[in-house]
């Protein structure tokens, strides 16, 4: 994958910081509610992404085997008339290495892709999933924020994961749900002129699961 490691600490109790994919694994340890994969985008890369215009950024939500993503990527790309270019490949072999990635680690045989440009507020409000698991990624733009909430209200901190970092999420139908009160939510931008690129994957049994 086309991103640089890096070693940090969670702010969050309850969060882990992985240096490199293997790290993700740590979501199955009964204390840890997410994973963030902490990464640095290639300069070339983000500059690239950042200047490509709404129009061209792709967009689609499937559900798709794993080994079937690169080519779904592809098309998506070639539906926006996205460049074609080195990062362009890039792009496309990370979005499939995640997909495969995550895939292994949920022992999903099917999975929920979601690649989007969002321009507006979307899911303002903390939550917790209800499902699984998901991992996001946000490619452009401000990442997803997280916090502790307590007895049900806002974080009164408030922490983004960086642009290009990935954060594995358990859901509230993870078997075990450690009580730290973490709660996420995209980052609100609506009337700043901001365009976001995020990728969400969720684990599914089969494609009926899905609908």
């Amino acid at each position: 994958m086309m991103f640089a490691r890096q070693i940090d600490t969670a702010p969050v109790s309850g969060v882990s910081i992985a240096e490199a994919s293997e790290g993700l694994s740590s979501i199955k340890k009964p204390e840890c509610a997410a994973v963030i994969w902490r990464r640095q985008p290639t300069a070339g890369f983000q500059s690239w992404l950042d200047a490509l215009s709404l129009d061209h950024l792709p967009n689609g939500r499937m559900v798709l085997r794993p080994q079937t993503v690169p080519d779904a990527m592809i098309q998506l790309c070639e539906i926006a008339h996205t460049p074609q270019c080195a990062e362009r490949v890039q792009l496309v072999d990370d979005i499939s290495a995640f997909a495969e990635i995550f895939a292994k680690l949920m022992q999903a045989p099917y999975l929920r892709l979601r690649l989007q440009a969002v321009t507006t507020n979307a899911c303002r409000k903390f939550h917790v999933d209800a499902m699984t698991a998901r991992v996001i990624c946000t490619y452009r733009g401000t990442g997803t924020q997280y916090g502790q909430s307590r007895n049900g209200d806002d974080p009164k901190r408030v922490f983004t994961v960086p642009t290009g970092s990935a954060v594995l999420l358990r859901g509230s139908l993870w078997p075990q749900n450690p009580d730290c009160g973490l709660v996420h939510r995209s980052p609100p931008i609506e009337g700043t002129g901001e365009t976001r690129l995020v990728l969400v994957l969720d684990p599914v049994d089969t494609p009926e699961d899905a609908i």
